[in-house]
Order: structure tokens, then C-alpha cells, then sequence
């Protein structure tokens, strides 16, 4: 039995609610590699298809459809995507 995800439009109210300025949606394409980079906000993200790896330092974590992570402003980090690509959900706190 699958668990529905919450509709975009919930996401993004959940996440203003919580701080966050600006709420996307990224697709990712294919076996898509994205080198060690950082990003000038703090963000908040769902899975929700596909398959993706983020890594950080030396631990690597798995995530899928239903799935979320969170990373601080400027953490290094790099990112795998699966054979079908992804599509995230991104909740960003630009603030310095």
C-alpha cells in the first residue's frame, strides 16, 4: 500500500508557515551527477519520484518518493539522481 504525498500546494503553505521565502519544484534529469557544491540558502526538500543520493562529507543517504532531507545554508554536498530522474520539492529560507 502506497502512501499518498500531500499536494504541492500544502507543501508550500507548510513551509511559508515555517519560515521558508520561496518553494519550487526541480525535476532532475536521468542519471544526472552533481558535484560538491553549496548553496546560499537553508532548504527543506521532498522526494516525490524517483530516486536520488545525497552525500555529505563521508555519509551517503538513499531517499525516495515520500522522502525528505534538510540541509543548512552552505553545506557542501554533492547529488546523484536515479535511471528516471527525480522530482523535488524545495523549501528555501534565503535570509543571510
Amino acid at each position: 500500500m502506497t502512501e499518498s504525498l500531500p499536494a504541492f500546494e500544502q507543501f508550500e503553505a507548510d513551509a511559508k508557515a515555517q519560515g521558508f521565502d520561496e518553494v519550487i519544484e526541480r525535476r532532475w534529469a536521468p542519471n544526472l551527477v552533481l558535484p560538491p557544491h553549496g548553496h546560499p540558502f537553508a532548504l527543506n526538500a521532498r522526494v516525490v519520484q524517483g530516486e536520488m543520493w545525497l552525500t555529505v562529507g563521508a555519509e551517503t543517504q538513499y531517499l525516495q518518493a515520500g522522502e525528505s532531507f534538510a540541509l543548512a545554508r552552505a553545506v557542501e554536498h554533492s547529488e546523484r539522481y536515479g535511471a528516471d530522474g527525480a522530482v523535488v520539492w524545495v523549501a528555501r529560507r534565503n535570509d543571510a
